[in-house]
C-alpha cells in the first residue's frame, strides 16, 4: 500500500480523543481488506490480521472484503490456509473484482458467508507462467509445477462449489469472467449484497 493516502479516524472516548488509520479502525471491527494485487508483502499482512483477530475471538466472525486481481499462487495459498484452519468463520465479500487467485479467497468464505456486491466482476483461469527460459529439464521441471498447482485450485474450486472437475478445467482453460449472479450460480458465492432502501 505504498503511496496509498490513508485516511485517518478521530474517535472520542472517556479518555480523550484517539487517531486511527482507517485500516487499523476496520480491523477493530473485524474487517480486513485484500486490496490490490496478491503478493507476499499482502499476503503478510493480511494472515497477520487474521492470526490476531482469531486469537482475540476465535468464534466472531471475520469479514474479508476482496477487491483483486489475483496475483502469486504461493502468497495467495498461505492466504487460503490461514482462512481454513482458524475456528472463527471468514465471511467473504467481493467488492469491484475477484480475479484469479482474488476468487479463491472469495469462495474459500464459510458457506452460507460468501458474497458479492451487484456489480462486481468474478474471474477464473489457469495457473499463468510466463517467460520461462533455461535449460530443457529446468523448464521441464516448472511445467511439472504449473500443472500441480492447477489441479490443486481446480480441486479447491470443485471443493468449495460443488462443481464437477471436468465442468470447472473447462472453464479456467481460459479467461472466464462472471456477474454476481453467475458466480452465486456457479457456488463462488452465496449471496448478492442488496441495495439499501433509500
Amino acid at each position: 500500500m505504498a503511496g496509498l493516502l490513508v485516511p485517518t479516524v478521530l474517535e472520542t472516548t472517556g479518555r480523550g480523543e484517539r487517531a486511527y488509520d482507517i485500516f487499523s479502525r476496520l480491523l477493530r471491527d473485524r474487517i480486513v481488506m485484500v486490496n490490490g494485487p496478491i503478493e507476499d508483502n499482502l499476503a503478510s499482512l493480511v494472515i497477520a490480521q487474521l492470526l490476531f483477530l482469531a486469537a482475540e475471538d476465535g468464534k466472531r466472525d471475520i469479514n474479508m472484503y476482496i477487491n483483486s486481481p489475483g496475483g502469486s499462487i504461493n502468497a495467495g495459498l498461505g492466504i487460503y490456509d490461514t482462512m481454513r484452519v482458524l475456528s472463527c468463520p471468514v465471511a467473504t465479500t467481493c467488492v469491484g473484482y475477484a480475479a484469479s487467485f482474488g476468487t479463491i479467497l472469495l469462495l474459500a468464505g464459510h458457506k452460507g458467508k460468501r458474497y458479492s456486491m451487484p456489480h462486481a466482476r468474478i474471474h477464473m483461469h489457469q495457473p499463468l507462467q510466463g517467460g520461462l527460459s533455461g535449460q530443457a529439464t529446468d523448464i521441464e521441471i516448472h511445467a511439472r509445477e504449473i500443472l500441480y498447482l492447477r489441479d490443486e485450485i481446480n480441486n479447491i474450486i470443485h471443493q468449495h462449489t460443488g462443481q464437477t472437475l471436468e465442468r470447472i478445467q473447462r472453464d479456467t482453460d481460459r479467461d472466464f469472467f462472471m456477474s454476481a449472479a453467475q458466480a452465486k450460480e456457479y457456488g463462488i458465492i452465496d449471496e448478492i449484497v442488496s441495495f439499501a432502501e433509500k
